[in-house]
């Protein structure tokens, strides 16, 4: 097709969520940051929110999260929750690998059984995250059933931790009166806005950079109007990029313009609206030239008729394996280095790391490689050639690039990772007291 003509690898512009091409804006990454704190760093139980538009970037944030949480971290994944209460007790016990035999129909005993679950894990030091994608379609009902499931805690600590991916359509269903007992638990939340014009440009040419291009095919009038007829919605910028390249190839065009994105987006964009804009062209038109053709006065206006929505049947999700839990007792004492959610989303959002910085991420970063990595010699931690080698090293066996950068990628890493030393530490700990 068109890759040839471009010189790409692969296509940039595919709909299917792939964590390679992520473009993390600014608000991306501060969702990423309150999703990961959430899950890694100390959520205390409550719900994490997540919300945006249609083609916002919700699933692929849900996907690189998931490819970043700890091997300490147990995972349900419910992906279609317009299901009953019962059914969604099931589909997160399934999803735990929890017997149901015996179970199915009950909600007291699902709920047993789950509790029993939360238990073993947290006596294990083991997290469990229960992550519900397009929950703007669970019911009323659905949801009160996952807000007591918060109820499901120790003394000192809450079992569950709950992440809430959804549409605009869940904060309305949130802020009615019945529903402001769930409203309340939720600790963190964040809305996802379509990308701004200057953000647009960027996506475009990382995207095309990551599936192997050099000469980047969309001149500033292109980038400019893909931006108008999207949004700034990255789920769109795609479909209407992808078909102009397809023109451009179609007709041996090096560098599109602003014509060829107009006529791609007329081709793949809902058509209302350009439908109403011709039918307002063509009244005065038809009056004056076909006056006579009463028929056609009649006919046009009728809409037409709806069909009746179909119903999906309810799939159950296929269950998330989180491979190689690390089993480590509970900790009684924090981790001196962790980050707070805002420290954490500000390193994020001011990513990569210069050469020479200093401060409380810096000080983070020098404990996580510590001792692995990097010796510590009690001054205060500089990012400089030997940290920055530390990193390289970290980088090597984390499977990530070894440049010695320390942006997204890598402080997500960190985030993740637990130093065998550390580990080891912890349990010592544990075991004298």
């Amino acid at each position: 097709m068109y890759l040839e003509h471009y010189g790409l690898i692969e296509p940039p512009f595919s709909i299917t969520p792939d964590p390679r091409f992520v473009f993390l804006s600014e608000r991306h990454r501060d969702a990423l940051a309150h999703l990961l704190f959430g899950i890694t760093q100390g959520g205390g139980g409550g719900f994490v929110q997540l919300t945006g538009e249609v083609g916002t970037g919700k699933t692929t944030l849900c996907r690189l999260l998931l490819e970043q949480v700890p091997e300490n971290t147990r995972v349900a994944l419910v992906l279609n929750p317009r299901v009953t209460p019962v059914e969604l007790l099931e589909s997160i016990c399934e999803e735990l690998h929890i017997e149901l035999e015996g179970r199915r129909g009950s909600t007291k005993a699902l709920v047993d059984a789950l509790n029993v679950y939360l238990l073993d894990a947290y006596a294990q030091g083991l997290r469990v995250v229960l992550v519900i994608d397009e929950a703007q379609n669970l019911s009323v009902e659905a949801l009160e059933q996952v807000r007591l499931l918060t109820n499901l805690e120790t003394p000192t600590q809450k079992l569950l931790q709950i992440v809430l991916l959804a549409q605009p359509e869940l904060r309305a269903m949130l802020a009615r009166e019945d529903m402001r007992q769930l409203a309340q638990r939720i600790t963190a939340r964040f809305h996802l806005t379509p990308l701004d014009a200057s953000e647009t440009g960027e996506y475009l040419r990382h995207r095309y950079r990551v599936a192997g291009g050099t000469r980047f095919p969309f001149d500033a009038s292109a980038v400019k109007r893909i931006h108008v007829h999207s949004g700034g919605v990255p789920r769109l910028i795609n479909v209407i990029a992808e078909r102009s390249l397809l023109a451009g190839f179609a007709h041996d065009v090096p560098m599109l313009d602003a014509r060829w994105v107009d006529r791609a987006a007329a081709e793949v964009l809902p058509a209302p609206a350009r439908r109403t804009r011709r039918w307002l062209f063509a009244v005065p038109v038809a009056a004056l030239l076909l006056a006579s053709m009463g028929m056609a006065a009649w006919w046009w206006p009728r809409a037409p008729v709806q069909a009746k929505p179909a119903t999906t049947p309810v799939v159950p999700t296929k269950p998330l394996v989180v491979t190689k839990p690390a089993v480590v007792p509970p900790v009684a004492k924090p981790d001196v280095a962790q980050l707070d959610a805002e420290a954490f989303a500000a390193a994020l959002r001011d990513a990569p790391l210069k050469p020479g910085a200093s401060g409380a991420v810096v000080e983070w970063i020098s404990q996580r490689l510590h001792p692995a990595y990097l010796a510590t010699s009690g001054a205060p931690a500089v990012f400089d050639a030997t940290m920055q080698d530390a990193v390289r090293r970290f980088q090597r066996d984390a499977g990530l690039s070894a440049d010695g950068v320390v942006g997204p990628a890598t402080l997500m890493a960190l985030a993740a990772y637990e130093a065998p030393a550390r580990t080891a530490a912890l349990e010592s700990d544990t075991g004298a007291q």
